[in-house]
């Protein structure tokens, strides 16, 4: 399992001024399906090495660009550690590649640009949440959407109070890297305090909260710019000290309270459902009403045309962006004059201005809600709230 970051969205989004090819994939988790996901994208690469031919691409330029991604066809222990679906991009700088929480239809894309749609559901107000599960024997860190949980490696301490806190590396920190692999259930739910402290509880406490910093600093740098919620689950005495030490922004109050150990992924996910869930649907239901508010008093901060909305997008400006789904918008949008240019069918060098208007507020910081046409607020295929 991968975290597709905003900064890394961000330079997908650049671009590149030359052939890109965008590859999209269903993957398996486990089982004999696993063997079959090299062979399926051994299929694309194929059809990408069409495409990329039938535009006039040299043989040796085509070898070149989609090497990184054949050199994946012969990685087993890659195709072992995969999420609901794969996401590569190539150009002729690199490749990026993404195991991510997505059931992907089976997709090649190959324009001047990376094609990013499939991505937005990661994205919107609703799109995903994170759960730490803490106690002195691991942390564990999974992402979740409404349908999938997904568990990320954390760490090269041995996952132990006793380890991260060695008095013969007193600074070590928490380094925190990707990985597919889903955690195992343990069958000790007793918890101990380890380490130095001379045994009271006061410094048990401080060494636990010494441990959590080391935890809690990983995990902020590592979701850097997320607005994703935060669900904290453990042992109810380690909450509260976590909860100190604690830097990221979007950690929430509710918590999962029982020892993490004996819950597998499933069960932890819906768990946190139950909590995320309503806070979610309540959210969309604040950010539609005060839309409809602003508007009926003809506020000049809602927008309801793509003519207001892509500069809006691309300046900042939106706070709430409601987009429907499977409507496409294809045209041109010249981000120096402002000026956008609507098409019915899709014409050379037209982009889907919906989807941009989605990941540029994204990136802005802003909160994206994809839902039915008939429930975008004003009628129209996109709404928003502007911040001015």
């Amino acid at each position: 399992m991968d975290i597709l970051t905003r900064a890394e969205l961000e330079q997908l989004m650049r671009k590149e001024q030359q052939w890109c090819v965008s590859i999209y994939m269903p993957a398996h988790r486990s089982g004999p399906e696993t063997q079959q996901d090299p062979i399926r994208l051994k299929n694309l690469l194929g059809e990408a090495e069409k495409h990329l031919s039938a535009r006039g691409v040299s043989t040796r330029d085509v070898q070149e660009m989609l090497e990184p991604a054949n050199k994946l066809l012969q990685d087993y222990d890659f195709w072992q550690h995969q999420s609901d679906g794969l996401a590569i991009f190539l150009s002729s700088k690199g490749v990026h590649h993404y195991r991510l929480p997505l059931d992907f239809e089976q997709l090649v894309v190959v324009i001047d640009h990376f094609h990013i749609k499939p991505l937005l559901p990661l994205f919107t107000g609703d799109g995903q949440f994170y759960i730490l599960a803490l106690s002195q024997n691991e942390i564990r860190l999974l992402n979740c959407t409404r349908d999938s949980v997904s568990e990320i490696g954390i760490g090269q301490i041995a996952g132990s109070l006793t380890d991260a806190l060695s008095p013969d590396d007193p600074q070590v920190s928490l380094q925190l890297h990707t990985s597919g692999s889903l955690g195992g259930m343990s069958g000790d739910s007793s918890v101990t305090f380890h380490g130095q402290g001379g045994g009271s509880d006061e410094s048990a406490k401080n060494e636990l909260l010494r441990y959590f910093h080391l935890v809690a600093d990983g995990l902020t740098e590592f979701l850097q710019g997320e607005q994703a919620p935060l669900v904290l689950a453990g042992v109810e005495y380690l909450l509260p000290i976590y909860k100190e030490a604690n830097r990221y922004p979007n950690l929430i109050d509710m918590v999962i309270k029982g020892n993490p150990d004996l819950l597998s992924a499933d069960e932890l996910h819906k768990s946190a459902w139950d909590i995320i869930g309503p806070r979610f649907q309540a959210a969309q239901e604040e950010a539609v009403a005060q839309y409809q508010q602003l508007a009926g008093q003809a506020s000049e901060r809602v927008a309801d045309t793509l003519e207001k909305i892509v500069p809006a997008a691309y300046r900042g400006r939106i706070e709430t962006l409601f987009v429907a789904t499977g409507v496409p918008q294809w045209g041109v949008f010249d981000p120096v004059t402002n000026e956008i240019e609507l098409h019915d069918q899709i014409q050379a060098d037209d982009e889907p201005l919906l989807d941009l208007a989605a990941v540029q507020t994204y990136l802005k910081g802003g909160v994206v809600y994809t839902m039915e046409p008939e429930k975008v607020p004003g009628g129209t295929s996109a709404a928003a709230v502007l911040r001015y």
